[in-house]
């Protein structure tokens, strides 16, 4: 069984032993995932083994380590908010830390430079937005898998779900926008997905620039 280990995954910066201890809200749970968490990021080169058994590469090293006590699972997709400047990413977990309390994560450095801070920093103030709604609808998180396949030096920072309609018995369409960055360039991307709900395959999908 393998148990996580600060040193060989990195840390830099004040590893999570020596961080004083935050007061925990223990009435959070999954009915309020909705609620903006204030809290703490330190950032991390990432290791070869996650307790996730998901690579720091996934979703372009956008990528988060939580507690092992942490609401938030393997494989779940967090916003992840710089209220300093009001940079925004979202970032999948894929490793877990003993001893963090829910209002601390880890980020990888391409995450943590993406929000606009200073590796010299090493630790910042970030606002925790959990996204039920995109891990719940899972043609949106489709469509985000393309989007990034087809923007590639782009990083997505933000989402939104514009609706569901019911074209006939065996289509249904959804549709979602999508913010990217790329350095100082801003592109907003609205993309469709039209499915059969009998058979969960898709019929179309198309992206644009709106």
């Amino acid at each position: 069984m393998y148990y996580y280990n600060p040193y060989m995954c990195q840390y830099r910066y004040f590893p999570y032993r020596y961080f004083p201890n935050y007061p925990y809200d223990n009435s959070w749970s999954n009915t309020n995932r909705q609620q903006v968490v204030q809290g703490e990021a330190t950032w991390t080169t990432g290791g070869q083994i996650t307790k996730c058994g998901l690579p720091w590469s996934t979703n372009k090293f956008l990528t988060v380590a939580v507690g092992e006590n942490s609401t938030y699972q393997c494989g779940d997709s967090l916003k992840v908010k710089n209220p300093v400047n009001g940079r925004e990413i979202i970032v999948t977990v894929v490793d877990q830390v003993r001893g963090f309390p829910q209002n601390r994560i880890n980020l990888h450095q391409k995450a943590f430079e993406t929000l606009g801070a200073n590796l010299n920093q090493g630790v910042i103030q970030v606002e925790i937005i959990p996204s039920p709604e995109l891990e719940e609808e899972k043609w949106g998180k489709y469509l985000l898998e393309l989007i990034q396949t087809a923007y590639p030096s782009f990083d997505v920072t933000d989402y939104n779900a514009v609706g569901k309609t019911e074209i006939s018995p065996s289509q249904i369409k959804e549709t979602y926008d999508f913010v990217l960055h790329q350095q100082q360039e801003e592109i907003k991307i609205r993309g469709n997905v039209i499915y059969n709900p009998q058979t969960d395959r898709v019929i179309s999908f198309d992206l644009a620039e709106v």
